[in-house]
């Protein structure tokens, strides 16, 4: 019965791979073939179906789709009220026509945006204006593209979110996954540095847009700055700190945390008669943004509520005992190597196929939840930065004008590295 499971997995990684069924889709349909080939039956209060895989499984991560909406939410108020453009304005203002100067600001500047709303939102938050800023002082195509991606992987360990969602996926407390995402933050952070001082030195083209010098724009912008360009108020600016400050300082829940970020937004840039219709508007805005995501964790909950069967668990546990590296310095070799899995939508894409694969892990007990966590969270790094089929990396590319796999060409061995840190950390304090 093992073997017949891990094939229906084989099947699904197939169908997303080629794209013949989108990954929800695929999912969905996985759960259900792993439920019935577990013995669930059709009916009934426990392991059927239409109950524990459909019901219960697909409101598993309610709480993740409650924080993904109002990271959302945030992150079209900060397009909105003009925080993010205000920030990436500045930063070039600050760096002047210094390549090198103008990436780093960027790359703090997509870290902010990464870290209160991941993915695509982020992405087009802080490089809508960046990238074109980068490109604009010689910064190259491919490196202005790595350069807001790169940035986002040093927010996403600080995106609440997706704390929320390791949280229920793995069964861990809040405090747990903070606890090694931090460690994950100094291995982004050290890596997307190296990406801009060393891919900065490639030559990139000058565009005609960006002819006029500095001070040429600073003279041009003098008069009633903030007016004419729409320039939020100085103190707005902190807001996507708000929420990270909230919940790593302060221990503040998630959801009240991200809705502290939203108040500050709007009480900090909008007239008291607009707060309504901001509030009104962006939601709407963040109801669009969150819908892809929330329809894959509907998916993603039943495909957890299906590998979590008696019948599954019992079928899979002496595989995976029989296959896993138990030994810490297998565990960071053989993961390591299989990196590549989590992109292209890979079996250890822990927003696909990989979060029936942990909970699987967790369910067999083969490793704590906790080492779980750690390797899938060093997964998520790669895969959040580099995936040539990921929204964000799409974007970012089409936006720069090239190819997503150039992208993922001259990223992957940074957040490789990444990657090899967190999972050796993750060996060293939970093997």
């Amino acid at each position: 019965m093992g073997l017949i499971i891990i094939a229906i997995m084989a099947v699904g990684v197939v169908l997303i791979l080629t794209g013949k069924v989108p990954t929800a889709f695929a999912l969905f349909l996985i759960a259900t073939a792993v439920a019935l080939v577990a013995g669930a039956t059709l009916f009934g209060a426990e392991n059927s179906l239409l109950t524990t895989v459909y019901e219960e499984g697909a409101i598993t991560l309610a709480s993740t789709m409650i924080a993904v909406l109002l990271g959302s939410w945030l992150g079209s108020l900060l397009q909105e009220t003009a925080i993010a453009s205000t920030l990436v304005r500045k930063t070039v203002e600050f760096g002047g026509d210094r390549p090198v100067v103008v990436a780093l600001g960027i790359l703090v500047v997509s870290a902010l945006c990464g870290s209160v709303t991941g993915s695509a939102p982020a992405a087009l938050l802080a490089g809508v204006i960046g990238i074109p800023a980068m490109i604009a002082v010689g910064v190259p195509k491919v490196t202005a593209a790595g350069t807001i991606l790169m940035g986002i992987g040093i927010g996403m360990p600080f995106e609440l979110p997706l704390w929320q969602f390791f949280s229920t996926t793995l069964d861990l407390s809040i405090v747990e996954v903070r606890s090694f995402m931090i460690w994950l933050f100094p291995f982004a952070a050290l890596a997307a540095v190296a990406f801009v001082l060393i891919e900065s030195r490639r030559r990139g083209a000058v565009h005609e847009w960006s002819l006029a010098t500095m001070s040429e724009r600073r003279e041009t912008r003098a008069p009633s700055r903030r007016e004419r360009l729409g320039d939020a108020p100085w103190y707005s600016l902190l807001t996507p700190l708000v929420p990270i400050v909230l919940a790593l300082v302060f221990l503040v829940p998630i959801i009240p945390a991200l809705l502290a970020g939203i108040l500050v937004a709007v009480l900090t840039t909008t007239r008291p008669s607009m707060w309504t219709t901001r509030l009104l508007r962006s939601l709407y805005k963040g109801f669009e943004a969150a819908a892809a995501p929330i329809t894959l964790f509907l998916a993603i909950g039943m495909l957890l509520g299906a590998v979590n069967l008696p019948g599954a668990v019992g079928a899979l546990s002496p595989i995976i005992e029989s296959i896993t590296p138990t030994n810490p310095v297998l565990y960071v070799v053989v993961f390591a190597v299989l990196v590549p899995l989590c992109l292209y939508r890979g079996p250890l894409n822990i927003f696909g196929l990989g979060a029936g694969i942990a909970g699987a892990m967790t369910a067999v007990g083969v490793y704590s939840p906790m080492a779980v966590l750690g390797l899938m969270t060093s997964y998520n790094q790669v895969f959040g930065v580099a995936d040539p089929t990921s929204t964000q990396t799409v974007w970012a590319a089409q936006y720069s004008g090239v190819s997503p796999q150039q992208v993922l060409a001259r990223t992957l061995p940074y957040v490789w590295f990444v990657a090899l840190g967190g999972i050796i950390v993750s060996a060293v304090l939970y093997l």
